[in-house]
């Protein structure tokens, strides 16, 4: 790029990047004439100035600050917002920036906007009767989905990949223009792109329309941000394709959706693809299959089966919780599945929820399935009287969940259409919540730790556009819980409008093996329900006061936290969730005694062992235990059972010898007993 003199604008064929305030105005200084430029002053991270005779865009602050940190600039923040503003956005007198570089965090969702933008154009180059729709980013990549009348397949990435190195090798120019809604919707008719005007024409409330330039040789609709040219694309590649309805509904044609991803450093994109590589081996819908835990049926589209040993997991992780609601004062309830639709009409989900849920007829009345135990919850409080010394009241809940998912949406474990949750609710006061939310975050830990979860980001969800409840009980929500965890010093993200139609919450995100997130554990602040549902308690004073509710969940849904966990350990459970926790294997037929009576023993310690009977060879048996991912191999021959003794190989290859039967008794139930992670050295035991 090349610009001229201060004023930073694009030579020649481009457009002006900066907005310059119209605002001379003649000022009188010492009885002489003079004209005096009104200034712009933006403030930077460390609280320093830089000062301009217009609106600088964030890229005319980088290169006044200096030109290796404008070559490396690819958007900015204002004011401490999260949203990333294009570096060609005018900036206003006294906004505070951050600027997005190369090394920053957020810089591969900005390439990634442009590098959708270079597939497209790279698509069009080759096949110029493909149109194009939508290229968004999305988590660790993006993709853009096609019009094409032919099938696009993955044999056609080798030559898309060479176009579009091709368009990045020129370093073309990404420029900005702002066009109005009537030549918008003219330029891409001409064009033949009917769902850009489709798309236009929904845009009823844009004035004008950002269109974003790569190079003089094409443009799309796009609102930005967009990098300064294509040349900082340092790393991509196409990764899948795959059918998409236009706009998600299947009444609309079908498209073809090509995903890829691209990052600023290869080094980065060679990560990811060997982690790719590596969630293909850990997939638990592969696991699942391999280690006999769950299986679906097309009678039950999105219903997990869980088989004997999944059930096994599905029960530890329960009995895991319940002994946490036992030591955190909870009581567990039952409550029904199916309801009359006044109740939710009084809880509100008929308003906001009615598309997710499942309804049925009886005795000539509307029911509907639960999709939450929350308005059910507020029955069994409303049934008696409260005082404020019962409160917090904590009430927890596994009843089974249904929700309506789309048949494309719904994913093995991890996108269900039935399933349970470690659920619950506390009913308490406004000078509760905080003690809440720390007796919340003790029970999170003390649970992720047993698991090994060390590795969470908490997200503050506020305010949704479709909600119920007032204003001012949202500002109280929501005040409340930042107030909470800013009390207790726990770091946290905003994330806008992504709380619950009923109150703001705290989302946790757990990063998984692969450097994944996944939203597992929440707390939800909620006045609306117990003020929908009209609930009380009586205070001190002996009036009626209304509570709080917080919806709360640890695991979030069992379904998908053992799909997620399947993932994250590879199918290398703890011990203590393992279906089958140790196997014993004999070498020849003449130890079965040996081997029985062994068997029975650790039963016995509750161990939920095996015994491998069949007449194959030792190394046979030993590979299809491991496949099992069982922690404990006991192998057992002649010499062993002459002596009474035992060795033990374990699932990471170890071995351990010449073991007395007690020792291994006692060092797999303490084992299991703990909880650890992964069985202990029985040799460094005391």
């Amino acid at each position: 790029m090349t610009f001229r003199a201060s004023h930073c604008l694009f030579d020649a064929n481009a457009f002006i990047l900066c907005v310059f305030k119209n605002s001379l105005a003649p000022h009188r200084h010492d009885d002489e004439h003079s004209f005096i430029m009104s200034q712009v002053t933006i403030y930077l991270p460390d609280q320093s100035s830089k000062v301009f005779d217009h609106e600088p865009s964030a890229l005319e602050v980088a290169q006044s600050i200096g030109p290796r940190l404008a070559k490396d600039t690819l958007g900015v923040k204002v004011n401490g917002g999260t949203e990333i503003k294009d570096l060609r956005t005018p900036l206003k007198d006294n906004d505070k920036i951050q600027l997005i570089t190369m090394k920053s965090p957020e810089a591969n969702d900005v390439v990634r906007h442009t590098a959708a933008h270079v597939m497209a154009q790279a698509v069009q180059s080759l096949w110029p009767e493909v149109k194009v729709t939508i290229g968004p980013v999305i988590d660790n990549g993006f993709y853009y989905d096609f019009d094409s009348p032919f099938s696009m397949t993955e044999d056609h990435f080798a030559a898309i990949e060479k176009k579009m190195q091709e368009i990045v090798d020129k370093d073309l120019p990404i420029r900005r223009e702002d066009w109005d809604r009537e030549k918008a919707i003219s330029t891409f008719e001409k064009m033949g792109e009917r769902f850009k005007v489709e798309l236009i024409r929904d845009l009823k409330d844009e004035k004008t329309l950002g269109i974003y330039h790569n190079g003089d040789q094409w443009f799309d609709l796009c609102r930005g941000p967009h990098i300064q040219s294509t040349g900082q694309i340092k790393a991509f590649k196409l990764l899948s394709v795959a059918g998409a309805y236009w706009r998600g509904d299947d009444k609309n044609p079908m498209l073809q959706r090509v995903y890829a991803t691209a990052f600023t450093d290869k080094k980065e994109l060679e990560q990811h693809l060997h982690n790719l590589e590596e969630a293909k081996k850990r997939d638990h819908r592969k696991l699942g299959k391999e280690l006999e835990l769950f299986m679906f049926h097309e009678w039950a589209p999105g219903s997990p089966f869980f088989t004997a040993k999944g059930a096994t997991i599905y029960n530890e992780l329960q009995g895991l919780m319940r002994e946490l609601y036992r030591e955190y004062d909870y009581n567990e309830v039952i409550t029904p599945q199916l309801f009359n639709v006044e109740l939710f009409k009084t809880s509100g989900h008929m308003q906001n929820y009615e598309e997710n849920m499942y309804f049925v007829e009886v005795d000539k009345q509307g029911f509907g399935m639960k999709p939450m135990n929350c308005p059910s919850h507020c029955l069994l409080f409303g049934s008696t009287k409260h005082s404020y010394r019962e409160l917090p009241y904590r009430m927890a809940d596994f009843g089974r969940l249904h929700r309506y998912e789309k048949s494309g949406a719904m994913h093995g474990l991890t996108r269900v259409r039935t399933f349970c949750q470690d659920d619950a609710h506390v009913f308490c006061t406004v000078d509760q919540i905080q003690n809440e939310i720390k007796r919340f975050m003790e029970m999170l830990q003390k649970a992720y730790s047993l698991l090994g979860m060390t590795n969470y980001k908490i997200y503050l969800s506020t305010r949704p556009e479709k909600r119920v409840g007032t204003e001012e009980l949202w500002d109280q929500a929501e005040g409340a819980l930042e107030n909470a965890l800013k009390g207790l010093n726990l770091p946290y993200t905003i994330n806008p409008g992504d709380g619950a139609f009923y109150g703001p919450k705290l989302d946790i995100m757990f990063v998984d093996a692969l450097n994944r997130p996944w939203q597992l554990g929440t707390l939800q602040v909620d006045p609306n329900l117990p003020e929908r549902f009209e609930l009380s308690y009586t205070g001190e004073d002996n009036k009626d006061h209304r509570p709080i509710m917080l919806h709360r969940a640890i695991l979030g849904s069992l379904e998908r936290f053992i799909g997620v966990y399947l993932e994250h350990t590879a199918g290398h459970l703890p011990p203590w969730l393992m279906p089958t926790q140790a196997v014993v294997l004999n070498i020849t037929d003449r130890v079965n005694p040996f081997c029985e009576e062994l068997l029975g023993k650790l039963k016995d310690k509750g161990v939920r062992a095996e015994f491998d009977r069949r007449s194959e060879k030792l190394n046979f048996k030993i590979r299809e235990a491991q496949m099992q991912k069982i922690p404990y191999m006991v192998v057992i021959g002649d010499k062993e059972a002459e002596k009474g003794e035992v060795s033990v190989r374990l699932r990471d290859g170890s071995q351990v010898n010449n073991l007395s039967v007690e020792t291994l008794l006692n060092w797999i139930e303490n084992d299991i007993k703990t909880r650890r992670l992964q069985p202990s050295n029985p040799n460094e035991r005391p």
